[in-house]
C-alpha cells in the first residue's frame, strides 16, 4: 500500500492506496444539481460524507460552471464561511474550500478551512501569501485557461502529460519563494479544465507517469466529468458507472492519490470490495451477511 502525505494546518494528512475527497456544494449553479445555500443542510452533508468514508470534504460556493458569472467576493464568502461555521460546531474533520480568491481564502481559513482547492493554477500570486500566512494545506490545479472559461483545442499539448509536470514544477517554485513548502501541496492535472475530453482521457491513462513524475499527493477531480460522458454519452448524473471505472484505473496506477467524487459511498464501496478481491483474508472466514441485509424490505 503506496502512502503519500502532506500537511494543512497543524495536521499531517496520510492519502494511503486511494483516499476520497467529497463534495458539498453551496452553489446553486453547479452542474450535477446538487448545490444548496442553507448552512445546516449543507453542513449535515458534510458530516454525512464523512460518515459514508471521506478523507476530506471540498466545499465551494462558486461553480466552475462556464455558463454563469464569476459571483462577487462578498458573496461567495457569505456562502463559505456560514457553512464552515455550522460545519465545525460539529466536526473537526478535515476540510477544504475550492476558490482561487485571495480574501475568500482567507475569511475560510479564518472560520476553521484546512485546505485551498486552487482551480485557477495559482492566477493570483497573492492566493499562496494567504495560505503562507495561515500554514494551509494547499491543491495546485493544472490549467492553461482562465477560471470560468472553456478551453477545447485538440492541438493544444504536444505531450499533455509532459506539460502538466513542467507546470507544477514551475508553479512548485513560485509557491516554495511565497513561502508555501512542497510538503503542503496536493497536485491535480486538472481534468476537463483546459483539456479536451480525449486529452482528460489521456491523462488518466498515463497517470502512472504523473504519478512517478513527482513524489507530491496528487488529486484526481473524475467525478461526472466530460471525458466520461463523452465517451459514454450520458449526462452528469449518469456519469457514475464511469466514475467508478476511472477510480479503479487510478487504484492501480497512481496509488497514494485523492479522487474527488459525488457518491462517496458508492467509490468506498467499490474500493472495499476492491481490495477484498484482490486479498480474500481481510473477511474473517465466519462472516455472515446479517439477515436484515438479505433483501429489500417491501415497498
Amino acid at each position: 500500500m503506496v502512502t503519500r502525505t502532506f500537511r494543512a494546518r497543524d495536521r499531517d494528512v496520510d492519502i494511503e492506496g486511494i483516499a476520497l475527497m467529497g463534495i458539498v456544494n453551496a452553489s446553486p449553479e453547479s452542474f450535477s444539481g446538487d448545490g444548496r445555500t442553507d448552512p445546516a443542510t449543507q453542513a449535515r452533508a458534510a458530516t454525512a460524507t464523512w460518515g459514508a468514508g471521506a478523507l476530506v470534504v471540498d466545499i465551494g460556493g462558486q461553480s466552475a460552471n462556464t455558463k454563469t458569472p464569476e459571483l462577487a467576493v462578498q458573496e461567495e464568502i457569505d456562502r463559505l464561511v456560514p457553512l464552515l461555521e455550522a460545519i465545525r460546531a460539529e466536526t473537526d474533520g478535515l476540510v477544504s474550500v475550492d476558490t482561487y480568491k485571495p480574501a475568500v481564502a482567507d475569511a475560510c481559513l479564518a472560520a476553521g478551512a484546512d485546505v485551498i482547492n486552487d482551480v485557477s493554477g495559482l492566477l493570483d500570486p497573492g492566493l499562496a501569501e494567504v495560505v503562507a500566512r495561515w500554514g494551509a494545506g494547499y491543491v495546485l490545479m493544472h490549467t492553461v485557461g482562465a477560471p470560468k472559461t472553456k478551453v477545447l483545442d485538440p492541438t493544444l499539448y504536444v505531450d499533455v502529460v509532459a506539460d502538466v509536470l513542467t507546470f507544477f514544477d514551475a508553479k512548485l517554485a513560485q509557491l516554495e519563494d511565497a513561502g508555501v513548502p512542497a510538503g503542503r501541496v496536493v497536485l491535480d492535472p486538472g481534468l476537463d479544465f483546459g483539456k479536451t475530453p480525449r486529452q482528460s482521457l489521456e491523462v488518466v491513462a498515463r497517470a502512472g507517469e504523473l504519478h512517478a513524475g513527482t513524489d507530491r499527493p496528487l488529486l484526481f477531480a473524475v467525478s461526472r466529468k466530460d471525458f466520461i460522458g463523452a465517451i459514454a454519452a450520458g449526462s452528469p448524473l449518469q456519469r457514475d458507472p464511469g466514475t467508478l471505472a476511472t477510480v479503479g484505473a487510478l487504484a492501480t496506477s497512481a496509488p497514494g492519490s485523492l479522487v474527488r467524487v459525488h457518491d462517496v459511498a458508492g467509490v468506498a464501496q467499490y474500493l472495499a470490495v476492491r481490495a477484498h478481491i484482490d486479498d480474500p483474508l481481510l473477511l474473517d472466514e465466519s462472516a455472515q451477511l446479517p439477515e436484515g441485509l438479505r433483501r429489500e424490505r417491501a415497498g
